[in-house]
């Protein structure tokens, strides 16, 4: 008689694998649990909204005046000095966590247009503003209003009536307090407004703008370079507040190299302010006056 032979041993059951209606099951219970939790640093952002047709013309003329301090600080040439003519179009989102977008079209014509100059130039412009915080970030471009060898001309015209001055114009109102500035004197203002510029823009806000009013002292200073070394004292006319700000600022010159600016601000209503040209990095720097 044969030994019974022990059955063989049962091989382990597979893997138990979940069915397809279990694993939507805990898919979707996976995301209803991140949808619950926390919003951490990756989480969606508020969206940017057009803004309303209300305030937006208000809004494209604030962006227009402070491309345009912008623009002219970074062409630093007295002779390139432009206005604003005219906004020809826009539009503007908002964010309350990180401001406002602007992007425009506007027209501008010469600062110290003589008679005779036709037509006038044209600039597109992406302004920034980062709530109510001042230095709005700026990409604009414009065209040429004055050829660039005249242009070159007249600014070292300017630079020669500069270097020309022998005393110092403490004392001084430019304009006068009828509005009007001695054609001697025109080479120093629209210097002071180049440097100004740079001053203007730091200070702008989407809701705060800037004037320059007046020109009360200047002192040039003996150097041994070739450039224009000089400071001045002007007031800034703030339009919403109507507050009038003086200023001090040094400025350093030379036909067809960077201006560079240092100031300092007595506030009315804060402490002081004060700032150099150096600071200008932090915004983007995109400029072509062609």
């Amino acid at each position: 008689m044969q030994p019974r032979r022990q059955p063989s041993p049962a091989p382990p059951p597979p893997a138990l694998r979940p069915r397809a209606p279990l694993l939507a099951l805990l898919l979707l219970l996976s995301l209803r649990g991140a949808a619950a939790a926390p919003a951490g640093p990756g989480a969606a952002e508020e969206p940017w909204r057009p803004q309303d047709a209300g305030p937006l013309r208000g809004l494209l003329l604030q962006a227009a005046r402070a491309a345009l301090h912008f623009f002219n600080f970074r062409a630093g040439s007295p002779s390139a000095l432009r206005v604003l003519a005219a906004v020809q179009e826009g539009r503007a989102w908002v964010n309350p966590k990180e401001g406002c977008k602007v992007d425009l079209v506007f027209s501008t014509e010469r600062y110290k247009a003589e008679g005779g100059e036709e037509g006038l130039g044209k600039c597109s412009a992406r302004v920034f503003f980062k709530n109510q915080k001042p230095r709005p970030a700026i990409n604009v471009t414009c065209t040429r209003l004055l050829e660039k060898k005249k242009q070159e001309q007249e600014d070292y015209l300017l630079y020669k009536q500069m270097k020309q001055l022998t005393a110092p114009l403490d004392g001084v109102s430019i304009p006068d307090s009828h509005g009007h500035i001695d054609p001697s004197l025109r080479p120093v203002w629209d210097l002071a407004f180049l440097g100004s510029s740079y001053v203007m823009w730091e200070k702008t806000t989407q809701s705060l703008h800037y004037y320059l009013a007046q020109l009360t002292g200047v002192k040039q200073w003996k150097t041994d370079d070739e450039e224009i070394d000089f400071d001045y004292t002007v007031l800034l006319h703030e339009f919403s507040t109507q507050e009038i700000i003086p200023c001090h600022i040094h400025l350093v010159w030379y036909p067809g190299k960077q201006l560079k600016v240092k100031y300092h601000c007595q506030e009315l209503q804060t402490s002081e302010a004060s700032g150099t040209e150096e600071g200008s990095a932090a915004a983007p720097t995109k400029l072509s006056n062609f």
